[in-house]
């Protein structure tokens, strides 16, 4: 049985019903600010809503295999990214902060790898990145890390570039901590196209 949310008539007495899913993604994008893939007739499985903006779910992996990258972005269900909850802005600020609390072993860098489905790489062809860099308060948790590629670019190389830059907002206090946070964890991407380069 088919039901109509609502109906809308034109003056030639044809009617227009406005499905579910249509209802959905309306939905979607008034309440939760996400993208929405839309598949053709026999193509897939229709609407999907992925989030890409709002705080993201620090720490949460919904995902531990087969995590894809995204051109230059993460896979967000295997890597949402971490943070340390309580660090300040006067810590992160302060010079030899990242050092002194950068840990992530090789077994843990393997297991990153092995996430994403690489199995064999060059020296220099991936490192294994703190989606929220060290230096913005984020953690060693494999939440927060991934393998990024170096090119093509923008690769990691750019994204140093945009710690730095974040980095600098934030203890210039042009910015909050965790803005810069969830600027880096959600789409380092777009902070990268606005800088001036």
């Amino acid at each position: 049985m088919h039901r109509r949310l609502f109906s809308l008539h034109s003056g030639t007495g044809s009617r227009f019903t406005v499905l579910p899913a249509l209802f959905l993604t309306l939905l979607c994008l008034l309440v939760a600010s996400c993208t929405i893939n839309v598949s053709g007739p026999g193509t897939g499985t229709g609407i999907t809503p992925t989030p890409t903006t709002g705080t993201p779910h620090w720490g949460v992996q919904t995902k531990t295999s087969g995590c894809t990258a995204r051109g230059a972005l993460q896979d967000p269900e295997c890597t949402p990214g971490d943070i340390f909850p309580n660090v300040t802005k006067d810590q992160i600020c302060q010079p030899g902060y990242s050092r002194s609390v950068r840990n992530v072993p090789t077994s843990e860098k393997n297991q990153v790898y092995a996430e994403y489905g690489i199995y064999h790489h060059s020296a220099g062809e991936y490192e294994v990145d703190h989606l929220v860099s060290l230096e913005l308060g984020g953690s060693n948790d494999i939440s927060n890390l991934w393998p990024e590629a170096a090119s093509p670019t923008p690769g990691f190389h750019q994204k140093d570039q945009v710690e730095n830059y974040l980095h600098d907002q934030v203890c210039s206090g042009a910015m909050s901590l965790q803005e810069a946070q969830v600027e880096i964890a959600t789409n380092w991407l777009a902070v990268y196209n606005r800088m001036s380069h």
